[in-house]
């Protein structure tokens, strides 16, 4: 199989399970908590778990680097605003249409987190390519 298709199927899969982590961690965490702290502490959850799987499995790459998780954290953040803009700009254009702008904001960070995972965070040298 291609590297990059292989790269893409499982970044969904990662993708699928940092949701999961998410989502899962959020509603145990309301038996607890109010929302605020509970959604902040499930997307790092979340988070956390996309950058191992992400690194281990989906990129594989085994050097430990600050640098590679400061990347991670700056992809996150940009992806995250990208995320808000279009959720914000579809509502702007087409209010009512929430599954959409969601839909819209989801596809359009997806695009940019595998982007960024694939070339600026888990970059492989040139040397490295097979």
């Amino acid at each position: 199989m291609h590297r990059l298709t292989k790269e893409i199927k499982r970044f969904l899969v990662v993708g699928s399970l940092a949701v999961g982590t998410d989502w899962g961690t959020y509603y145990l965490l309301l038996n607890v908590t109010s929302h605020s702290p509970a959604k902040a502490v499930s997307f790092v959850c979340g988070t956390v778990v996309s950058y191992f799987l992400n690194k281990h499995w989906t990129f594989e790459q085994k050097r430990r680097s600050l640098a590679e998780a400061v990347r991670f954290a700056a992809v996150y953040a940009t992806t995250l605003g990208a995320n808000v803009l279009v959720n914000k700009l579809c509502l702007l254009l087409l209010p009512g249409a929430v599954f959409f702008a969601v839909l819209a904001a989801t596809g359009t960070s997806t695009v940019l987190n595998f982007i960024g995972m694939k070339w600026l965070v888990f970059r492989r040298s040139a040397l490295s390519y097979e």
